[in-house]
């Protein structure tokens, strides 16, 4: 049996930080919870840690209220944002404290620093002191001891943020290997990269303004996102949301954006409807609507560019690095086969594209299907 999160409320200094959150959490496997900064998710993660006092609800596992036994009766280990390492131990006795705590014979302790070790790039940095090391070092010091204790919830906020991009990169692949079969434990990760949900895969919680909107699988929760707020949340860049009206059979979106409806939009009725559309689904083409250039910056091994459409935000993302300047026009055109409709008042889902369209290049490099 799993976890139980029920009704739970927090608040702090009488701001409230979870509101009314119902969850259930498997007993092992990984649980990405995503959102915004100040979307609750490292309140959350200390409810779980027993670190954080609730102002009403529960949290059951096997019958039993966790939020009455103390932090340090759980089994549980946590990675913090900022980093919290012993100042006055060496990196290897930082890593093998919970080992040590433990009472693991020497064996067994010298496998798991060895292995935990390699997979963080720590081996030639195990004498020195935290105080010698960067901010990234000491990031993967305090990843390492929760790695090697034995614990049923292992509770990550945000890990990677403090590290270099390639490191990063690195790290995103392994935690999918490490984490995708885990049966002993739970882990529950905190960020607000898509990237990191879609190649961690296992349930997505979308949090915002302390209010769960949305949870599901991994795939799912990106091809059907259950409102806007899922929309923009789970996709960087943020889905395009712009309003629009079906009539004649075409759809108006600007003066001088209008497109036909495609199928899977064959049978909502005339009126206006928020449409959604991903930045990779904004292609430039030379005899396509025309648009002037807010700003264009390029994203790792992409240009994101961002058009002033009848003042409106629209943004484009294409392969390459381009350099756009930041004035002048471009010409672009939407695959109108995947866009997404939500009801323009609540902002909840209307239809989805079929779910073999939704996917660009992004998802084939991240392994979805």
């Amino acid at each position: 049996m799993g976890y139980a999160i029920q009704s739970l409320n927090v608040h702090i200094n009488d701001e409230p930080h979870l509101i009314d959150i119902n969850l259930e959490l498997p007993n092992s496997g990984v649980v990405t919870i995503i959102g915004r900064t100040l979307a609750g998710k490292t309140t959350l993660l200390k409810v779980l840690a027993g670190l954080q006092e609730v102002s009403s609800g529960a949290l059951m596992k096997n019958k039993k209220d966790l939020l009455n036994v103390p932090a340090w009766e759980r089994r549980v280990g946590m990675v913090y944002q900022q980093f919290v390492n012993y100042p006055h131990l060496s990196v290897r006795e930082n890593i093998v404290f919970p080992l040590r705590r433990a009472k693991l014979n020497a064996t067994a302790i010298k496998e798991k620093l060895d292995y935990v070790s390699e997979l963080l790039g720590l081996e030639e940095y195990l004498e020195r002191n935290p105080s010698e090391l960067s901010g990234g070092q000491q990031q993967r010091v305090a990843l390492a001891r929760s790695l090697v204790k034995d614990t049923d919830l292992l509770l990550l906020d945000e890990p990677l943020v403090n590290l270099d991009y390639k490191l990063r990169e690195q790290l995103r692949e392994e935690f999918r290997r490490l984490f995708k079969d885990s049966t002993d434990r739970l882990v529950v990760y905190a960020t607000t990269e898509p990237a990191e949900a879609m190649i961690l895969q296992g349930q997505v919680v979308v949090l915002h303004e302390g209010r769960v909107v949305q949870v599901g699988e991994c795939s799912d929760v990106f091809h059907f996102p259950a409102t806007t707020i899922s929309a923009q949340v789970f996709n960087d860049p943020p889905m395009n949301l712009v309003d629009g009206e079906i009539a004649d059979g075409r759809i108006c979106i600007a003066e001088s954006l209008h497109v036909d409806l495609p199928e899977h939009l064959g049978k909502l009725k005339p009126g206006k409807y928020t449409f959604g559309i991903r930045a990779m689904d904004v292609v430039l083409e030379r005899d396509g609507a025309n648009a002037p250039i807010i700003l264009s910056e390029v994203n790792g091994s992409s240009t994101i560019v961002h058009l002033d459409l009848s003042g409106r935000s629209l943004v484009l993302e294409t392969e390459g690095v381009h350099h756009f300047g930041e004035t002048g026009d471009v010409h672009f055109s939407l695959d109108a086969s995947r866009l997404y409709v939500f009801s323009d008042v609540e902002g909840e889902l209307v239809v989805a594209p079929p779910r073999k369209s939704v996917l660009g290049e992004k998802g084939k490099q991240n392994g979805q299907n």
